[in-house]
C-alpha cells in the first residue's frame, strides 16, 4: 500500500470516533440554556388593568413618555438543549448561549427557581422605593408606594422602578416629565442607597427595547461593552452607576443637552 493510501486510511480511522462522537452529541442534552429578547413593560403604565406604580399619601403626577423595563427569556431549567440548538444560538444575534448553571441554580426544581426569582423581584421593588424616596427626601411614613408587575422575576428592573416612582412624584423637578415624552428603556439592579448594579443579557435587552419603541437605553456602566455588542441602529446608550446619574441624564436629554455615552 502506498504512503498516501496509508495516510488516508489513518485519517479515516482517526476521524471515525470524532464523527461518532458528534453524532451522539447531536442528540445528547448539553449543559446550556438559550436566551433571547423577552418582554418589556412600561413601569409608568398598567399591567393587567392595574397601575404598575400606585402612590398614596402624595399626589401622583400624570406622565407622558414611557420607562420600559426589559427582560430576557431563557429555555426552562428542565429543557433539553441539543448541539444543534447551541450551534444555532452561536450564529444568531438575537440568541445567546449561556452555561445552564449561570442561569439556573444547580439542584433546584422549577418551582424553587420561580420562587427565588419572585423573591428577588420583591426585594428589588422594596429597594427601588427606598432609593426613590431617599433621592426625593420623602419619608416612607408619609408616602406609600406599591409596585406590581405580574409574571416577571429577578432584580434587574430595580433602576426603572425607582425612576418611575420619581417621575410619578416629581417629574423632572420643574413641572415636566422625567422622560421628556420619550420612550426610555433600561436595566440595572438598585440598592436602597441608589447604587446601580450589573445584570445579565444586556445585548438581548437592547434588542427588546428597540423592538418596543425605545430610542434610549440606560445601562450599568460596567456593562457598556456587552451592550454595544449587538446594539440596534439608532439606540443611544447612557451609562449609569447611581440613581442620581440616571435622573441627571434623563433631565439633560429632555433639555436637549449632552449626556454621557458608552
Amino acid at each position: 500500500m502506498s504512503a498516501p493510501s496509508r495516510r488516508l486510511r489513518t485519517l479515516a480511522v482517526c476521524a471515525a470516533p470524532v464523527v461518532a462522537l458528534l453524532a451522539v452529541a447531536a442528540f445528547v442534552p448539553l449543559p446550556f440554556a438559550i436566551a433571547q429578547p423577552g418582554l418589556t413593560a412600561d413601569v409608568l403604565g398598567s399591567d393587567k388593568n392595574k397601575p404598575v406604580i400606585s402612590i398614596s399619601g402624595a399626589e401622583a403626577r400624570r406622565t407622558s413618555g414611557q420607562l420600559r423595563m426589559t427582560t430576557i427569556v431563557a429555555t426552562g431549567p428542565q429543557t433539553e438543549v441539543s448541539l444543534g440548538d447551541v450551534v444555532d444560538g452561536w450564529f444568531r444575534t438575537d440568541r445567546a448561549v449561556m452555561p445552564h448553571d449561570a442561569v439556573y441554580p444547580a439542584g433546584q426544581s422549577d418551582k424553587q427557581i420561580e420562587q427565588h426569582n419572585l423573591a428577588e423581584m420583591a426585594k428589588s421593588q422594596e429597594a427601588a422605593v427606598a432609593a426613590a424616596l431617599g433621592y426625593l427626601h420623602r419619608s416612607p411614613k408619609d408616602v406609600k408606594v406599591e409596585l406590581r408587575l405580574a409574571d416577571v422575576g429577578g432584580p434587574s428592573a430595580g433602576l426603572l422602578f425607582a425612576l418611575g416612582v420619581i417621575d410619578k412624584l416629581n417629574g423632572n423637578g420643574s413641572g415636566g416629565d422625567l422622560t421628556g415624552g420619550r420612550t426610555i428603556a433600561g436595566t440595572g439592579t438598585i440598592e436602597p442607597d441608589g447604587s446601580v448594579g450589573a445584570v445579565g443579557g444586556v445585548s438581548l435587552k437592547t434588542q427588546a427595547a428597540k423592538r418596543d419603541g425605545a430610542t434610549v437605553f440606560l445601562v450599568p456602566k460596567g456593562e457598556c461593552t456587552d451592550a454595544q455588542a449587538e446594539l440596534p441602529k439608532g439606540m443611544q446608550l447612557v451609562p449609569v452607576t447611581e440613581l442620581s446619574d440616571a435622573v441627571a441624564s434623563l433631565k439633560s436629554l429632555a433639555a436637549g443637552q449632552k449626556v454621557p455615552s458608552c
